[in-house]
């Protein structure tokens, strides 16, 4: 089967257009002498000249009803023919047309006097027609359609339409179409001939035959001239076979003939019309697809299961009292007959609301079950069925059983730390006495982690005093703790439930807490101060109004807490001096990408640029960089610059230190690099967390910080693309030749592979680590160009545009391992000195550990649901998901090892991503 392309009518979201392009028809002229006996018809517009004025109505149809209000054609004077050449448009989208749409095409005629009397706006039917939208296949229609006019009547839009477009052709008892009976073969072969022009000239308008100017105007007109031959034709009376009932008159042949006028005017004969429209053409087919609804939630009461005849039931049947004039069977049987029968009703509620009677019970019973919970003890089958809803991650909701069970144990879970968020989800915060309980039991539980803290401050929490608390266990965070949660706390503010003072300061625990040990720490103020300027850009409309005064109120409030410090107006400085380097920076990458000229130029433009006295870039004042305020800039170096070749000219950049040293980093506008800076903060979090269980895969989380939604500096780290290092000649083409080029072994270290250990080992430690991590965060658009290595085995990824499984290349690897990279540490066949299977060992302890902490990491991806960066706004809700799926937290800490090691051996025999680096690696060729 060939594959067929194409496009949903529910995504096609603009408005329902048609072009009128002309009329075309005969009709006999009335005699003079008619025309002064009927003064009805002496003043009709269609009488007075064959061009006379007319106006065209659409309006839209479905199960003969309108959908919306009529659209008309605008007033035109006719001289050679009725053309309008003209679009109409209906206030109305294709995505919410049912199948059965029909267009209700009235053409109208003006006439000043109506024969059955009473003012109708002088206008009368000229004729009708009804076309459906979508045709038999639920196909939209497009292209050129020519419909037939129904003189004297108004198009009626129902479903048994009496102004079809074209005639129904009649179905034989066999369902299949009768073959017309021809009267004049000669007109039939004239018809059919027309017909297989106008088939050819759709194919013509859509590009399918080739265009040929001079020529095709003379077939056009030769094409109109046929079809205006054909219309006269076919409005000569048309003898058809009688039908028995007499009401028709007879020819000299023994035929009838049809009805002269529709109206039944014995004055008047009509004459036959056809109007040409012409619907938009779209790239594909377009096929009706209609909104898909919920399927409705399933309720928790089962009904019981029918019984066989065999079984015995020694309960007597419910009694049924059914209301008069119903009875429970066709035959008429009474209701008080004992044949009565339960009735099944949907309640479309069920599983969307709750149960009121439910609802009443549960608060009754919590309310009045305090002092008893206080020593409840969970039995072992209970304490098990607690164990497993307190393994459950942040992103489960509980069940009612659940919750009611979290609730009645809550004393007996209060020295459990992971019960917390449980408890805070099974709570109902809408009444008073039971938030009243909730909250007094804060003081008692026992010390919650950092993840369930940040859980905690998700939207799903808006309670103020469980925020607060969430916030006093964020105090006793370190400094540089805190500042790997910093992004995600700004995102959190959002969610904080504002109430403002009397002096319109923000209320909010957690704002004032950042504000607080922002203002006592240089580097925690420095990346505050940058993520609100990020979040108060001006070009960034998805930010709403709301949150915009939120942060520019917390932005205000951070520097009235700095001019409190004794260094505060030295800091707000720096702040402001860093903003105008900011400043200075976007200007001179905007001024490079927007410059014509090759790259040589650019970099001579740049230069300039920076040693330009009036961009102030020479020399500075010991200036903490806003990439790292650690690092203090004396100035720049004009010289030891570059411009990289891309599409938005990223340029590389290098300042002195206050030490003496040199400071590198990339500047570029025009990408949003938020992305980007949550993955290398998620990096540097799990760095963190393998750390703490001695394990150093010495990864390479360098420093990225967005300026803007659309610029941002980035860290150099002097490595080497793997694209370069398997091309070239002085590493041999492989990454083992390139290690042993920088690191070649001594007689005075030990060694691996002929490649000094320490790198050997940083090497295997770097691939293993950005492997698991670049799984667990979906890491998509892998090439070689942007795997890195540094001479020292330092292995690093690089743009992360791509994240949460989404890929732009077919047949995209889960895991990037290449042959290649199996090579450099001694490949996979089990040698003696292969690091291969210390490789795996990495990646399998990697896996695990991270695995365990993943409740943190799934929390921090949650708060950045609403931060507006392209790869969660993708998915939306559904983002946090797609990472819990590749912690495989549904299996065993074996069984996800296994899956590990099943992926490892995977994506190292697969073909896909060798194709994808061969395409690659031609495509970037070529565009040298």
């Amino acid at each position: 089967m060939e594959p067929f392309t194409f496009a949903s009518s529910s995504e096609l979201r603009i408005p329902v257009a048609v072009k009128v392009n002309r009329l075309e028809g005969y009709e006999k002229p009335l005699p003079y002498s008619t025309l002064l006996k009927r003064p009805d018809l002496r003043h009709r517009g269609s009488n007075l000249s064959p061009n006379s004025e007319l106006y065209i109505t659409l309006q839209p149809f479905a199960d003969s009803k309108p959908l919306t209000v009529h659209s008309q054609t605008p007033y035109k004077h006719f001289k050679n023919g009725r053309v309008w050449n003209q679009w109409l448009t209906l206030p109305v989208n294709y995505s919410t047309l049912p199948a059965n749409t029909q267009l209700a095409i009235t053409v109208w005629d003006l006439s000043p006097i109506n024969p059955k009397g009473g003012d109708r706006n002088h206008h009368i039917p000229f004729g009708g027609t009804t076309i459906p939208l979508f045709d038999e296949d639920a196909t939209l229609r497009t292209g050129r359609q020519k419909c037939r006019i129904w003189r004297h009547k108004a198009a009626d839009g129902y479903s048994d339409s009496t102004t079809p477009w074209q005639e129904a052709r009649k179905r034989g008892r066999r369902g299949q179409y009768e073959k017309t009976m021809v009267v004049d073969e000669k007109q039939s072969r004239r018809d059919a001939e027309l017909d297989r022009l106008v088939g050819l000239m759709k194919k013509h308008e859509m590009g399918d035959i080739t265009e040929n100017k001079w020529l095709d105007q003379m077939v056009f007109r030769q094409i109109e001239k046929l079809e205006r031959q054909s219309v006269k034709d076919s409005s000569r009376p048309k003898p058809h076979a009688p039908s028995g009932n007499g009401a028709e008159k007879s020819d000299l042949n023994g035929g009838v003939i049809e009805p002269r006028c529709a109206e039944g005017d014995p004055d008047h004969v009509d004459g036959s019309f056809f109007l040409y429209l012409e619907f938009p053409r779209f790239d594909h087919p377009i096929v009706f697809a209609d909104h898909e609804y919920p399927s409705p939630p399933i309720s928790s009461v089962h009904a019981p299961p029918s019984q066989s005849a065999a079984a015995v039931n020694f309960k007597p049947p419910p009694e049924v009292q059914l209301g008069p004039g119903i009875h429970s069977d066709g035959n008429g049987t009474s209701d008080t007959d004992g044949g009565s029968r339960l009735i099944h009703i949907y309640d479309p509620e069920i599983g969307y609301a709750d149960n009121p009677a439910e609802t009443k019970h549960r608060r009754l019973i919590r309310g009045q079950r305090n002092a008893l919970d206080r020593d409840l003890k969970p039995n072992p089958k209970m304490r098990d069925f607690l164990n497993k809803v307190m393994s459950y991650g942040p992103t489960v909701e509980l069940s009612e059983k659940e919750s009611d069970e979290v609730w009645r144990f809550r004393h007996h879970l209060a020295r459990d730390k992971r019960a917390l968020t449980k408890l805070v989800k099974s709570a109902n915060w809408n009444e008073q006495a039971e938030s009243r309980q909730a909250i007094a039991l804060l003081p008692k539980w026992a010390e919650i982690d950092v993840d369930d803290a940040l859980e905690l401050l998700g939207p799903g929490v808006q309670n103020p005093a469980v925020r607060a608390y969430a916030v006093d266990r964020l105090r006793k965070a370190d400094d540089d703790e805190l500042l790997l949660y910093l992004l995600q706390l700004v995102q959190a503010l959002k969610f904080e439930p504002q109430h403002a003072k009397d002096d319109d300061e923000t209320d909010s625990s957690l704002a004032s807490f950042l504000i607080v040990r922002s203002a006592a720490n240089l580097k925690l103020g420095n990346f505050l101060h940058w993520y609100l300027m990020v979040e108060l850009d001006d070009e960034a409309p998805s930010q709403s109004a709301k949150n915009k005064k939120l942060f520019a109120r917390v932005s205000y409030d951070f520097m009235k807490e700095l001019d409190a410090t004794p260094d505060g107006q030295a800091r707000r400085t720096v702040l402001l001096k860093q903003g105008e380097l900011v400043t200075v920076l976007t200007k001179i990458s905007k001024d490079i990408r927007n410059s014509r000229g090759d790259r040589l130029r650019k970099i001579e433009q740049l230069k300039k640029m920076l040693a330009d006295p009036k961009n102030d870039l020479l020399t500075m004042d010991s200036l903490p960089l806003p990439l790292d305020p650690e690092v203090k800039a004396t100035g720049v170096i004009p010289d030891d610059c570059n411009v990289f070749k891309s599409t938005l000219s990223p340029f590389y950049i290098t300042f002195r230190t206050d030490k003496g040293d040199r400071y590198p980093l990339i500047f570029k506008t025009g990408d949003d690099l938020r992305q980007d800076q949550l993955v290398i903060q998620i990096i540097a979090l799990m760095d963190r967390l393998l750390l703490k269980e001695n394990l150093d895969l010495k990864l390479t989380p360098y420093r990225i910080l967005a300026t803007s939604t659309l610029a941002g500096a980035v860290q150099f780290i002097p490595s080497a693309p793997m694209s370069s290092i398997l091309s070239s000649a002085k590493y041999k083409g492989t990454i083992l030749g390139y290690l042993r080029f920088h690191n070649p072994a001594s007689p005075d270290t030990p060694s691996l592979l002929g490649v000094r250990k320490e790198a050997m080992d940083t090497y295997v430690k770097s691939v293993a680590g950005y492997c698991v991590i670049t799984y667990l965060l979906g890491v998509g658009d892998r090439h070689l160009d942007n795997l890195l290595l540094a001479p020292d085995g330092h292995f690093f990824h690089i743009d992360f545009g791509y994240i949460l499984g989404r890929d732009p290349k077919p047949m995209a690897p889960l895991m990037k391992l290449s042959r290649e990279m199996v090579e450099g540490m001694g490949g996979s066949t089990g040698t003696a000195e292969s690091q291969f299977d210390a490789f795996r060992q990495y990646c399998f302890t990697a896996y695990t550990t991270l695995r365990r902490s993943s409740s943190l990491i799934l929390n921090l991806f949650a708060l950045m649901q609403d931060a507006h960066i392209p790869g969660l706004s993708t998915y939306g809700a559904d983002s946090v998901r797609k990472v819990e799926e590749r912690f495989k937290l549904d299996v065993t800490e074996d069984e996800a090892i296994g899956f590990f090691a099943q992926l490892i051996e995977r994506e190292m025999g697969a073909w896909g991503p060798v194709l994808i680096d061969k395409l690659h690696g031609f495509t970037q060729g070529w565009r040298a």
